[in-house]
């Protein structure tokens, strides 16, 4: 396990400007992948409902279809994480996106786009996401001493938060500017990028001692759900996120075809008002350091579930007073609330979690979300196609408040500051 060091930016452990630029790359990669997948995300259901005259329905079968990878292959991912590269396991990852991300710029050139071509790449593309993003906070530790986690998972979340309220603007002005043809060149531009990026990375050398022996996977991800499931704290992070990923996905299978038939929107609307979500991200990753040094941790990991309460309880307020300005607002405590907690308990997880299980542990945190986000999708799709989008949105905001009381009844509430990274080694018992 690497020593911290006195500082708490985000520094590396040794040979500070290799490394520094190591996660610089890392940074512009994650800002660029980020990018090309959140102007992919907006995209294609714009294009779905615009072109091809999608519904909720099919708006939810898409959805569930993009997510199935997450469900599928995280863990096996995640497993591979711990025994290779991390760095190259990223590249290939998002090589793979890059490419499927082309077919449909294909698709659309040739004339033979439909709702199946959409599903299909879609469902590539997501498998380089969860590649990427089952490696990267395993890789982060091994770049930064663990007194910077923190500030630097807050530098690559508000990447993320600026790809967030970027993507969904410039998704719907380039499909009502240039098609989907022009959306559709520009993200794959910039996962290319990102591959570029993460190539020139210089990952450090593994620690043997916190290497992972060749054991048996299914020991693996056993030891690490019973590391998640019998600690205090991780134990309700994952409830919370599980219960918000569903609850989350139910409002979005309905969003866009409300957006454009109930609220009057057209596809730069429907895009500026996803576009908010991004910019309450920025807003919260810019906060973030502030809120961690202004209220003890577990608080500070509590305060996104409750503004998410409150974020949906103003889009079902939309339902009684139609207006995009109101889903705005709506969209965009969706991203300053829930940004401080991706920030907060990833670095819990990080910090908590021995340095040789953070890939088994990270993949088994996102498959459990990733199962429940096909889960809300399909919820959604039947909902919304049976009940129409008013259900989808109360039933969201039912999700939403339960989620906010998981967390407020667990452990969290006194968590004063940051605990440390237990010495478990492979194999330890737990």
């Amino acid at each position: 396990m690497h020593s911290p060091d006195n500082t708490d930016s985000c520094v590396p452990l040794r040979r500070p400007h290799r490394r520094a630029s190591a996660f610089a790359r890392l940074a512009g990669a994650n800002l660029a992948a980020q990018s090309a997948e959140q102007l992919s995300l907006a995209a294609v259901p714009l294009v779905a409902v615009l072109l091809l005259d999608a519904g909720p329905g099919t708006i939810g079968l898409l959805a569930t279809v993009q997510t199935l990878p997450f469900l599928l292959l995280s863990m096996p991912l995640g497993v591979l994480a711990d025994r290779v590269s991390k760095r190259r396991l990223m590249v290939a990852a998002e090589a793979l996106r890059a490419l499927a991300l082309l077919g449909l710029l294909l698709a659309v050139l040739s004339g033979g786009l439909s709702v199946t071509w959409l599903g299909v790449l879609g469902f590539i593309g997501a498998i380089g996401t969860v590649g990427f993003s089952v490696a990267a906070p395993a890789l982060l530790p091994a770049l930064v001493a663990r007194d910077a986690l923190a500030h630097c998972n807050g530098r690559l979340e508000l990447a993320r938060s600026a790809a967030f309220a970027a993507g969904p603007a410039v998704a719907g002005a380039l499909v009502a500017w240039g098609g989907a043809t022009s959306a559709f060149v520009l993200a794959t531009v910039l996962s290319a990028t990102a591959v570029a990026l993460l190539l020139r990375i210089a990952e450090p050398a593994p620690d043997p001692a916190a290497q992972v022996h060749a054991r048996h996977p299914l020991t693996e991800v056993r030891e690490g759900a019973a590391l998640i499931w019998q600690h205090p704290m991780l134990r309700p992070v994952l409830l919370t996120a599980v219960v918000w990923n569903i609850a989350w996905f139910v409002l979005q299978a309905a969003y866009v075809t409300y957006a454009v038939h109930g609220l009057g929107l057209d596809a730069r609307g429907v895009g500026l008002t996803l576009a908010a979500y991004g910019a309450g991200m920025v807003v919260g990753a810019l906060l973030a350091s502030r809120i961690t040094t202004a209220l003890p941790f577990g608080r500070a990991v509590q305060l996104g579930p409750a503004v998410s309460v409150l974020a949906a309880g103003l889009m079902a307020a939309t339902l009684a007073v139609p207006s995009g300005a109101l889903a705005a607002l709506a969209f965009f405590l969706f991203g300053a609330g829930p940004i401080v907690w991706t920030i907060t308990s990833t670095t819990l997880r990080q910090s908590v979690t021995p340095h040789g299980k953070l890939g088994c542990v990270s993949a088994l945190f996102l498959t459990v979300n990733a199962g429940a986000r096909p889960v809300g999708a399909a919820l959604g799709a039947l909902v919304g196609a049976r009940w129409g989008a008013p259900a989808c949105f109360w039933l969201a905001l039912a999700g939403f408040a339960l989620q906010a009381v998981v967390v407020f009844a667990s452990p969290l509430r006194g968590l004063a500051r940051l605990p440390a990274t237990p010495d478990l080694q492979p194999g330890t018992p737990l």
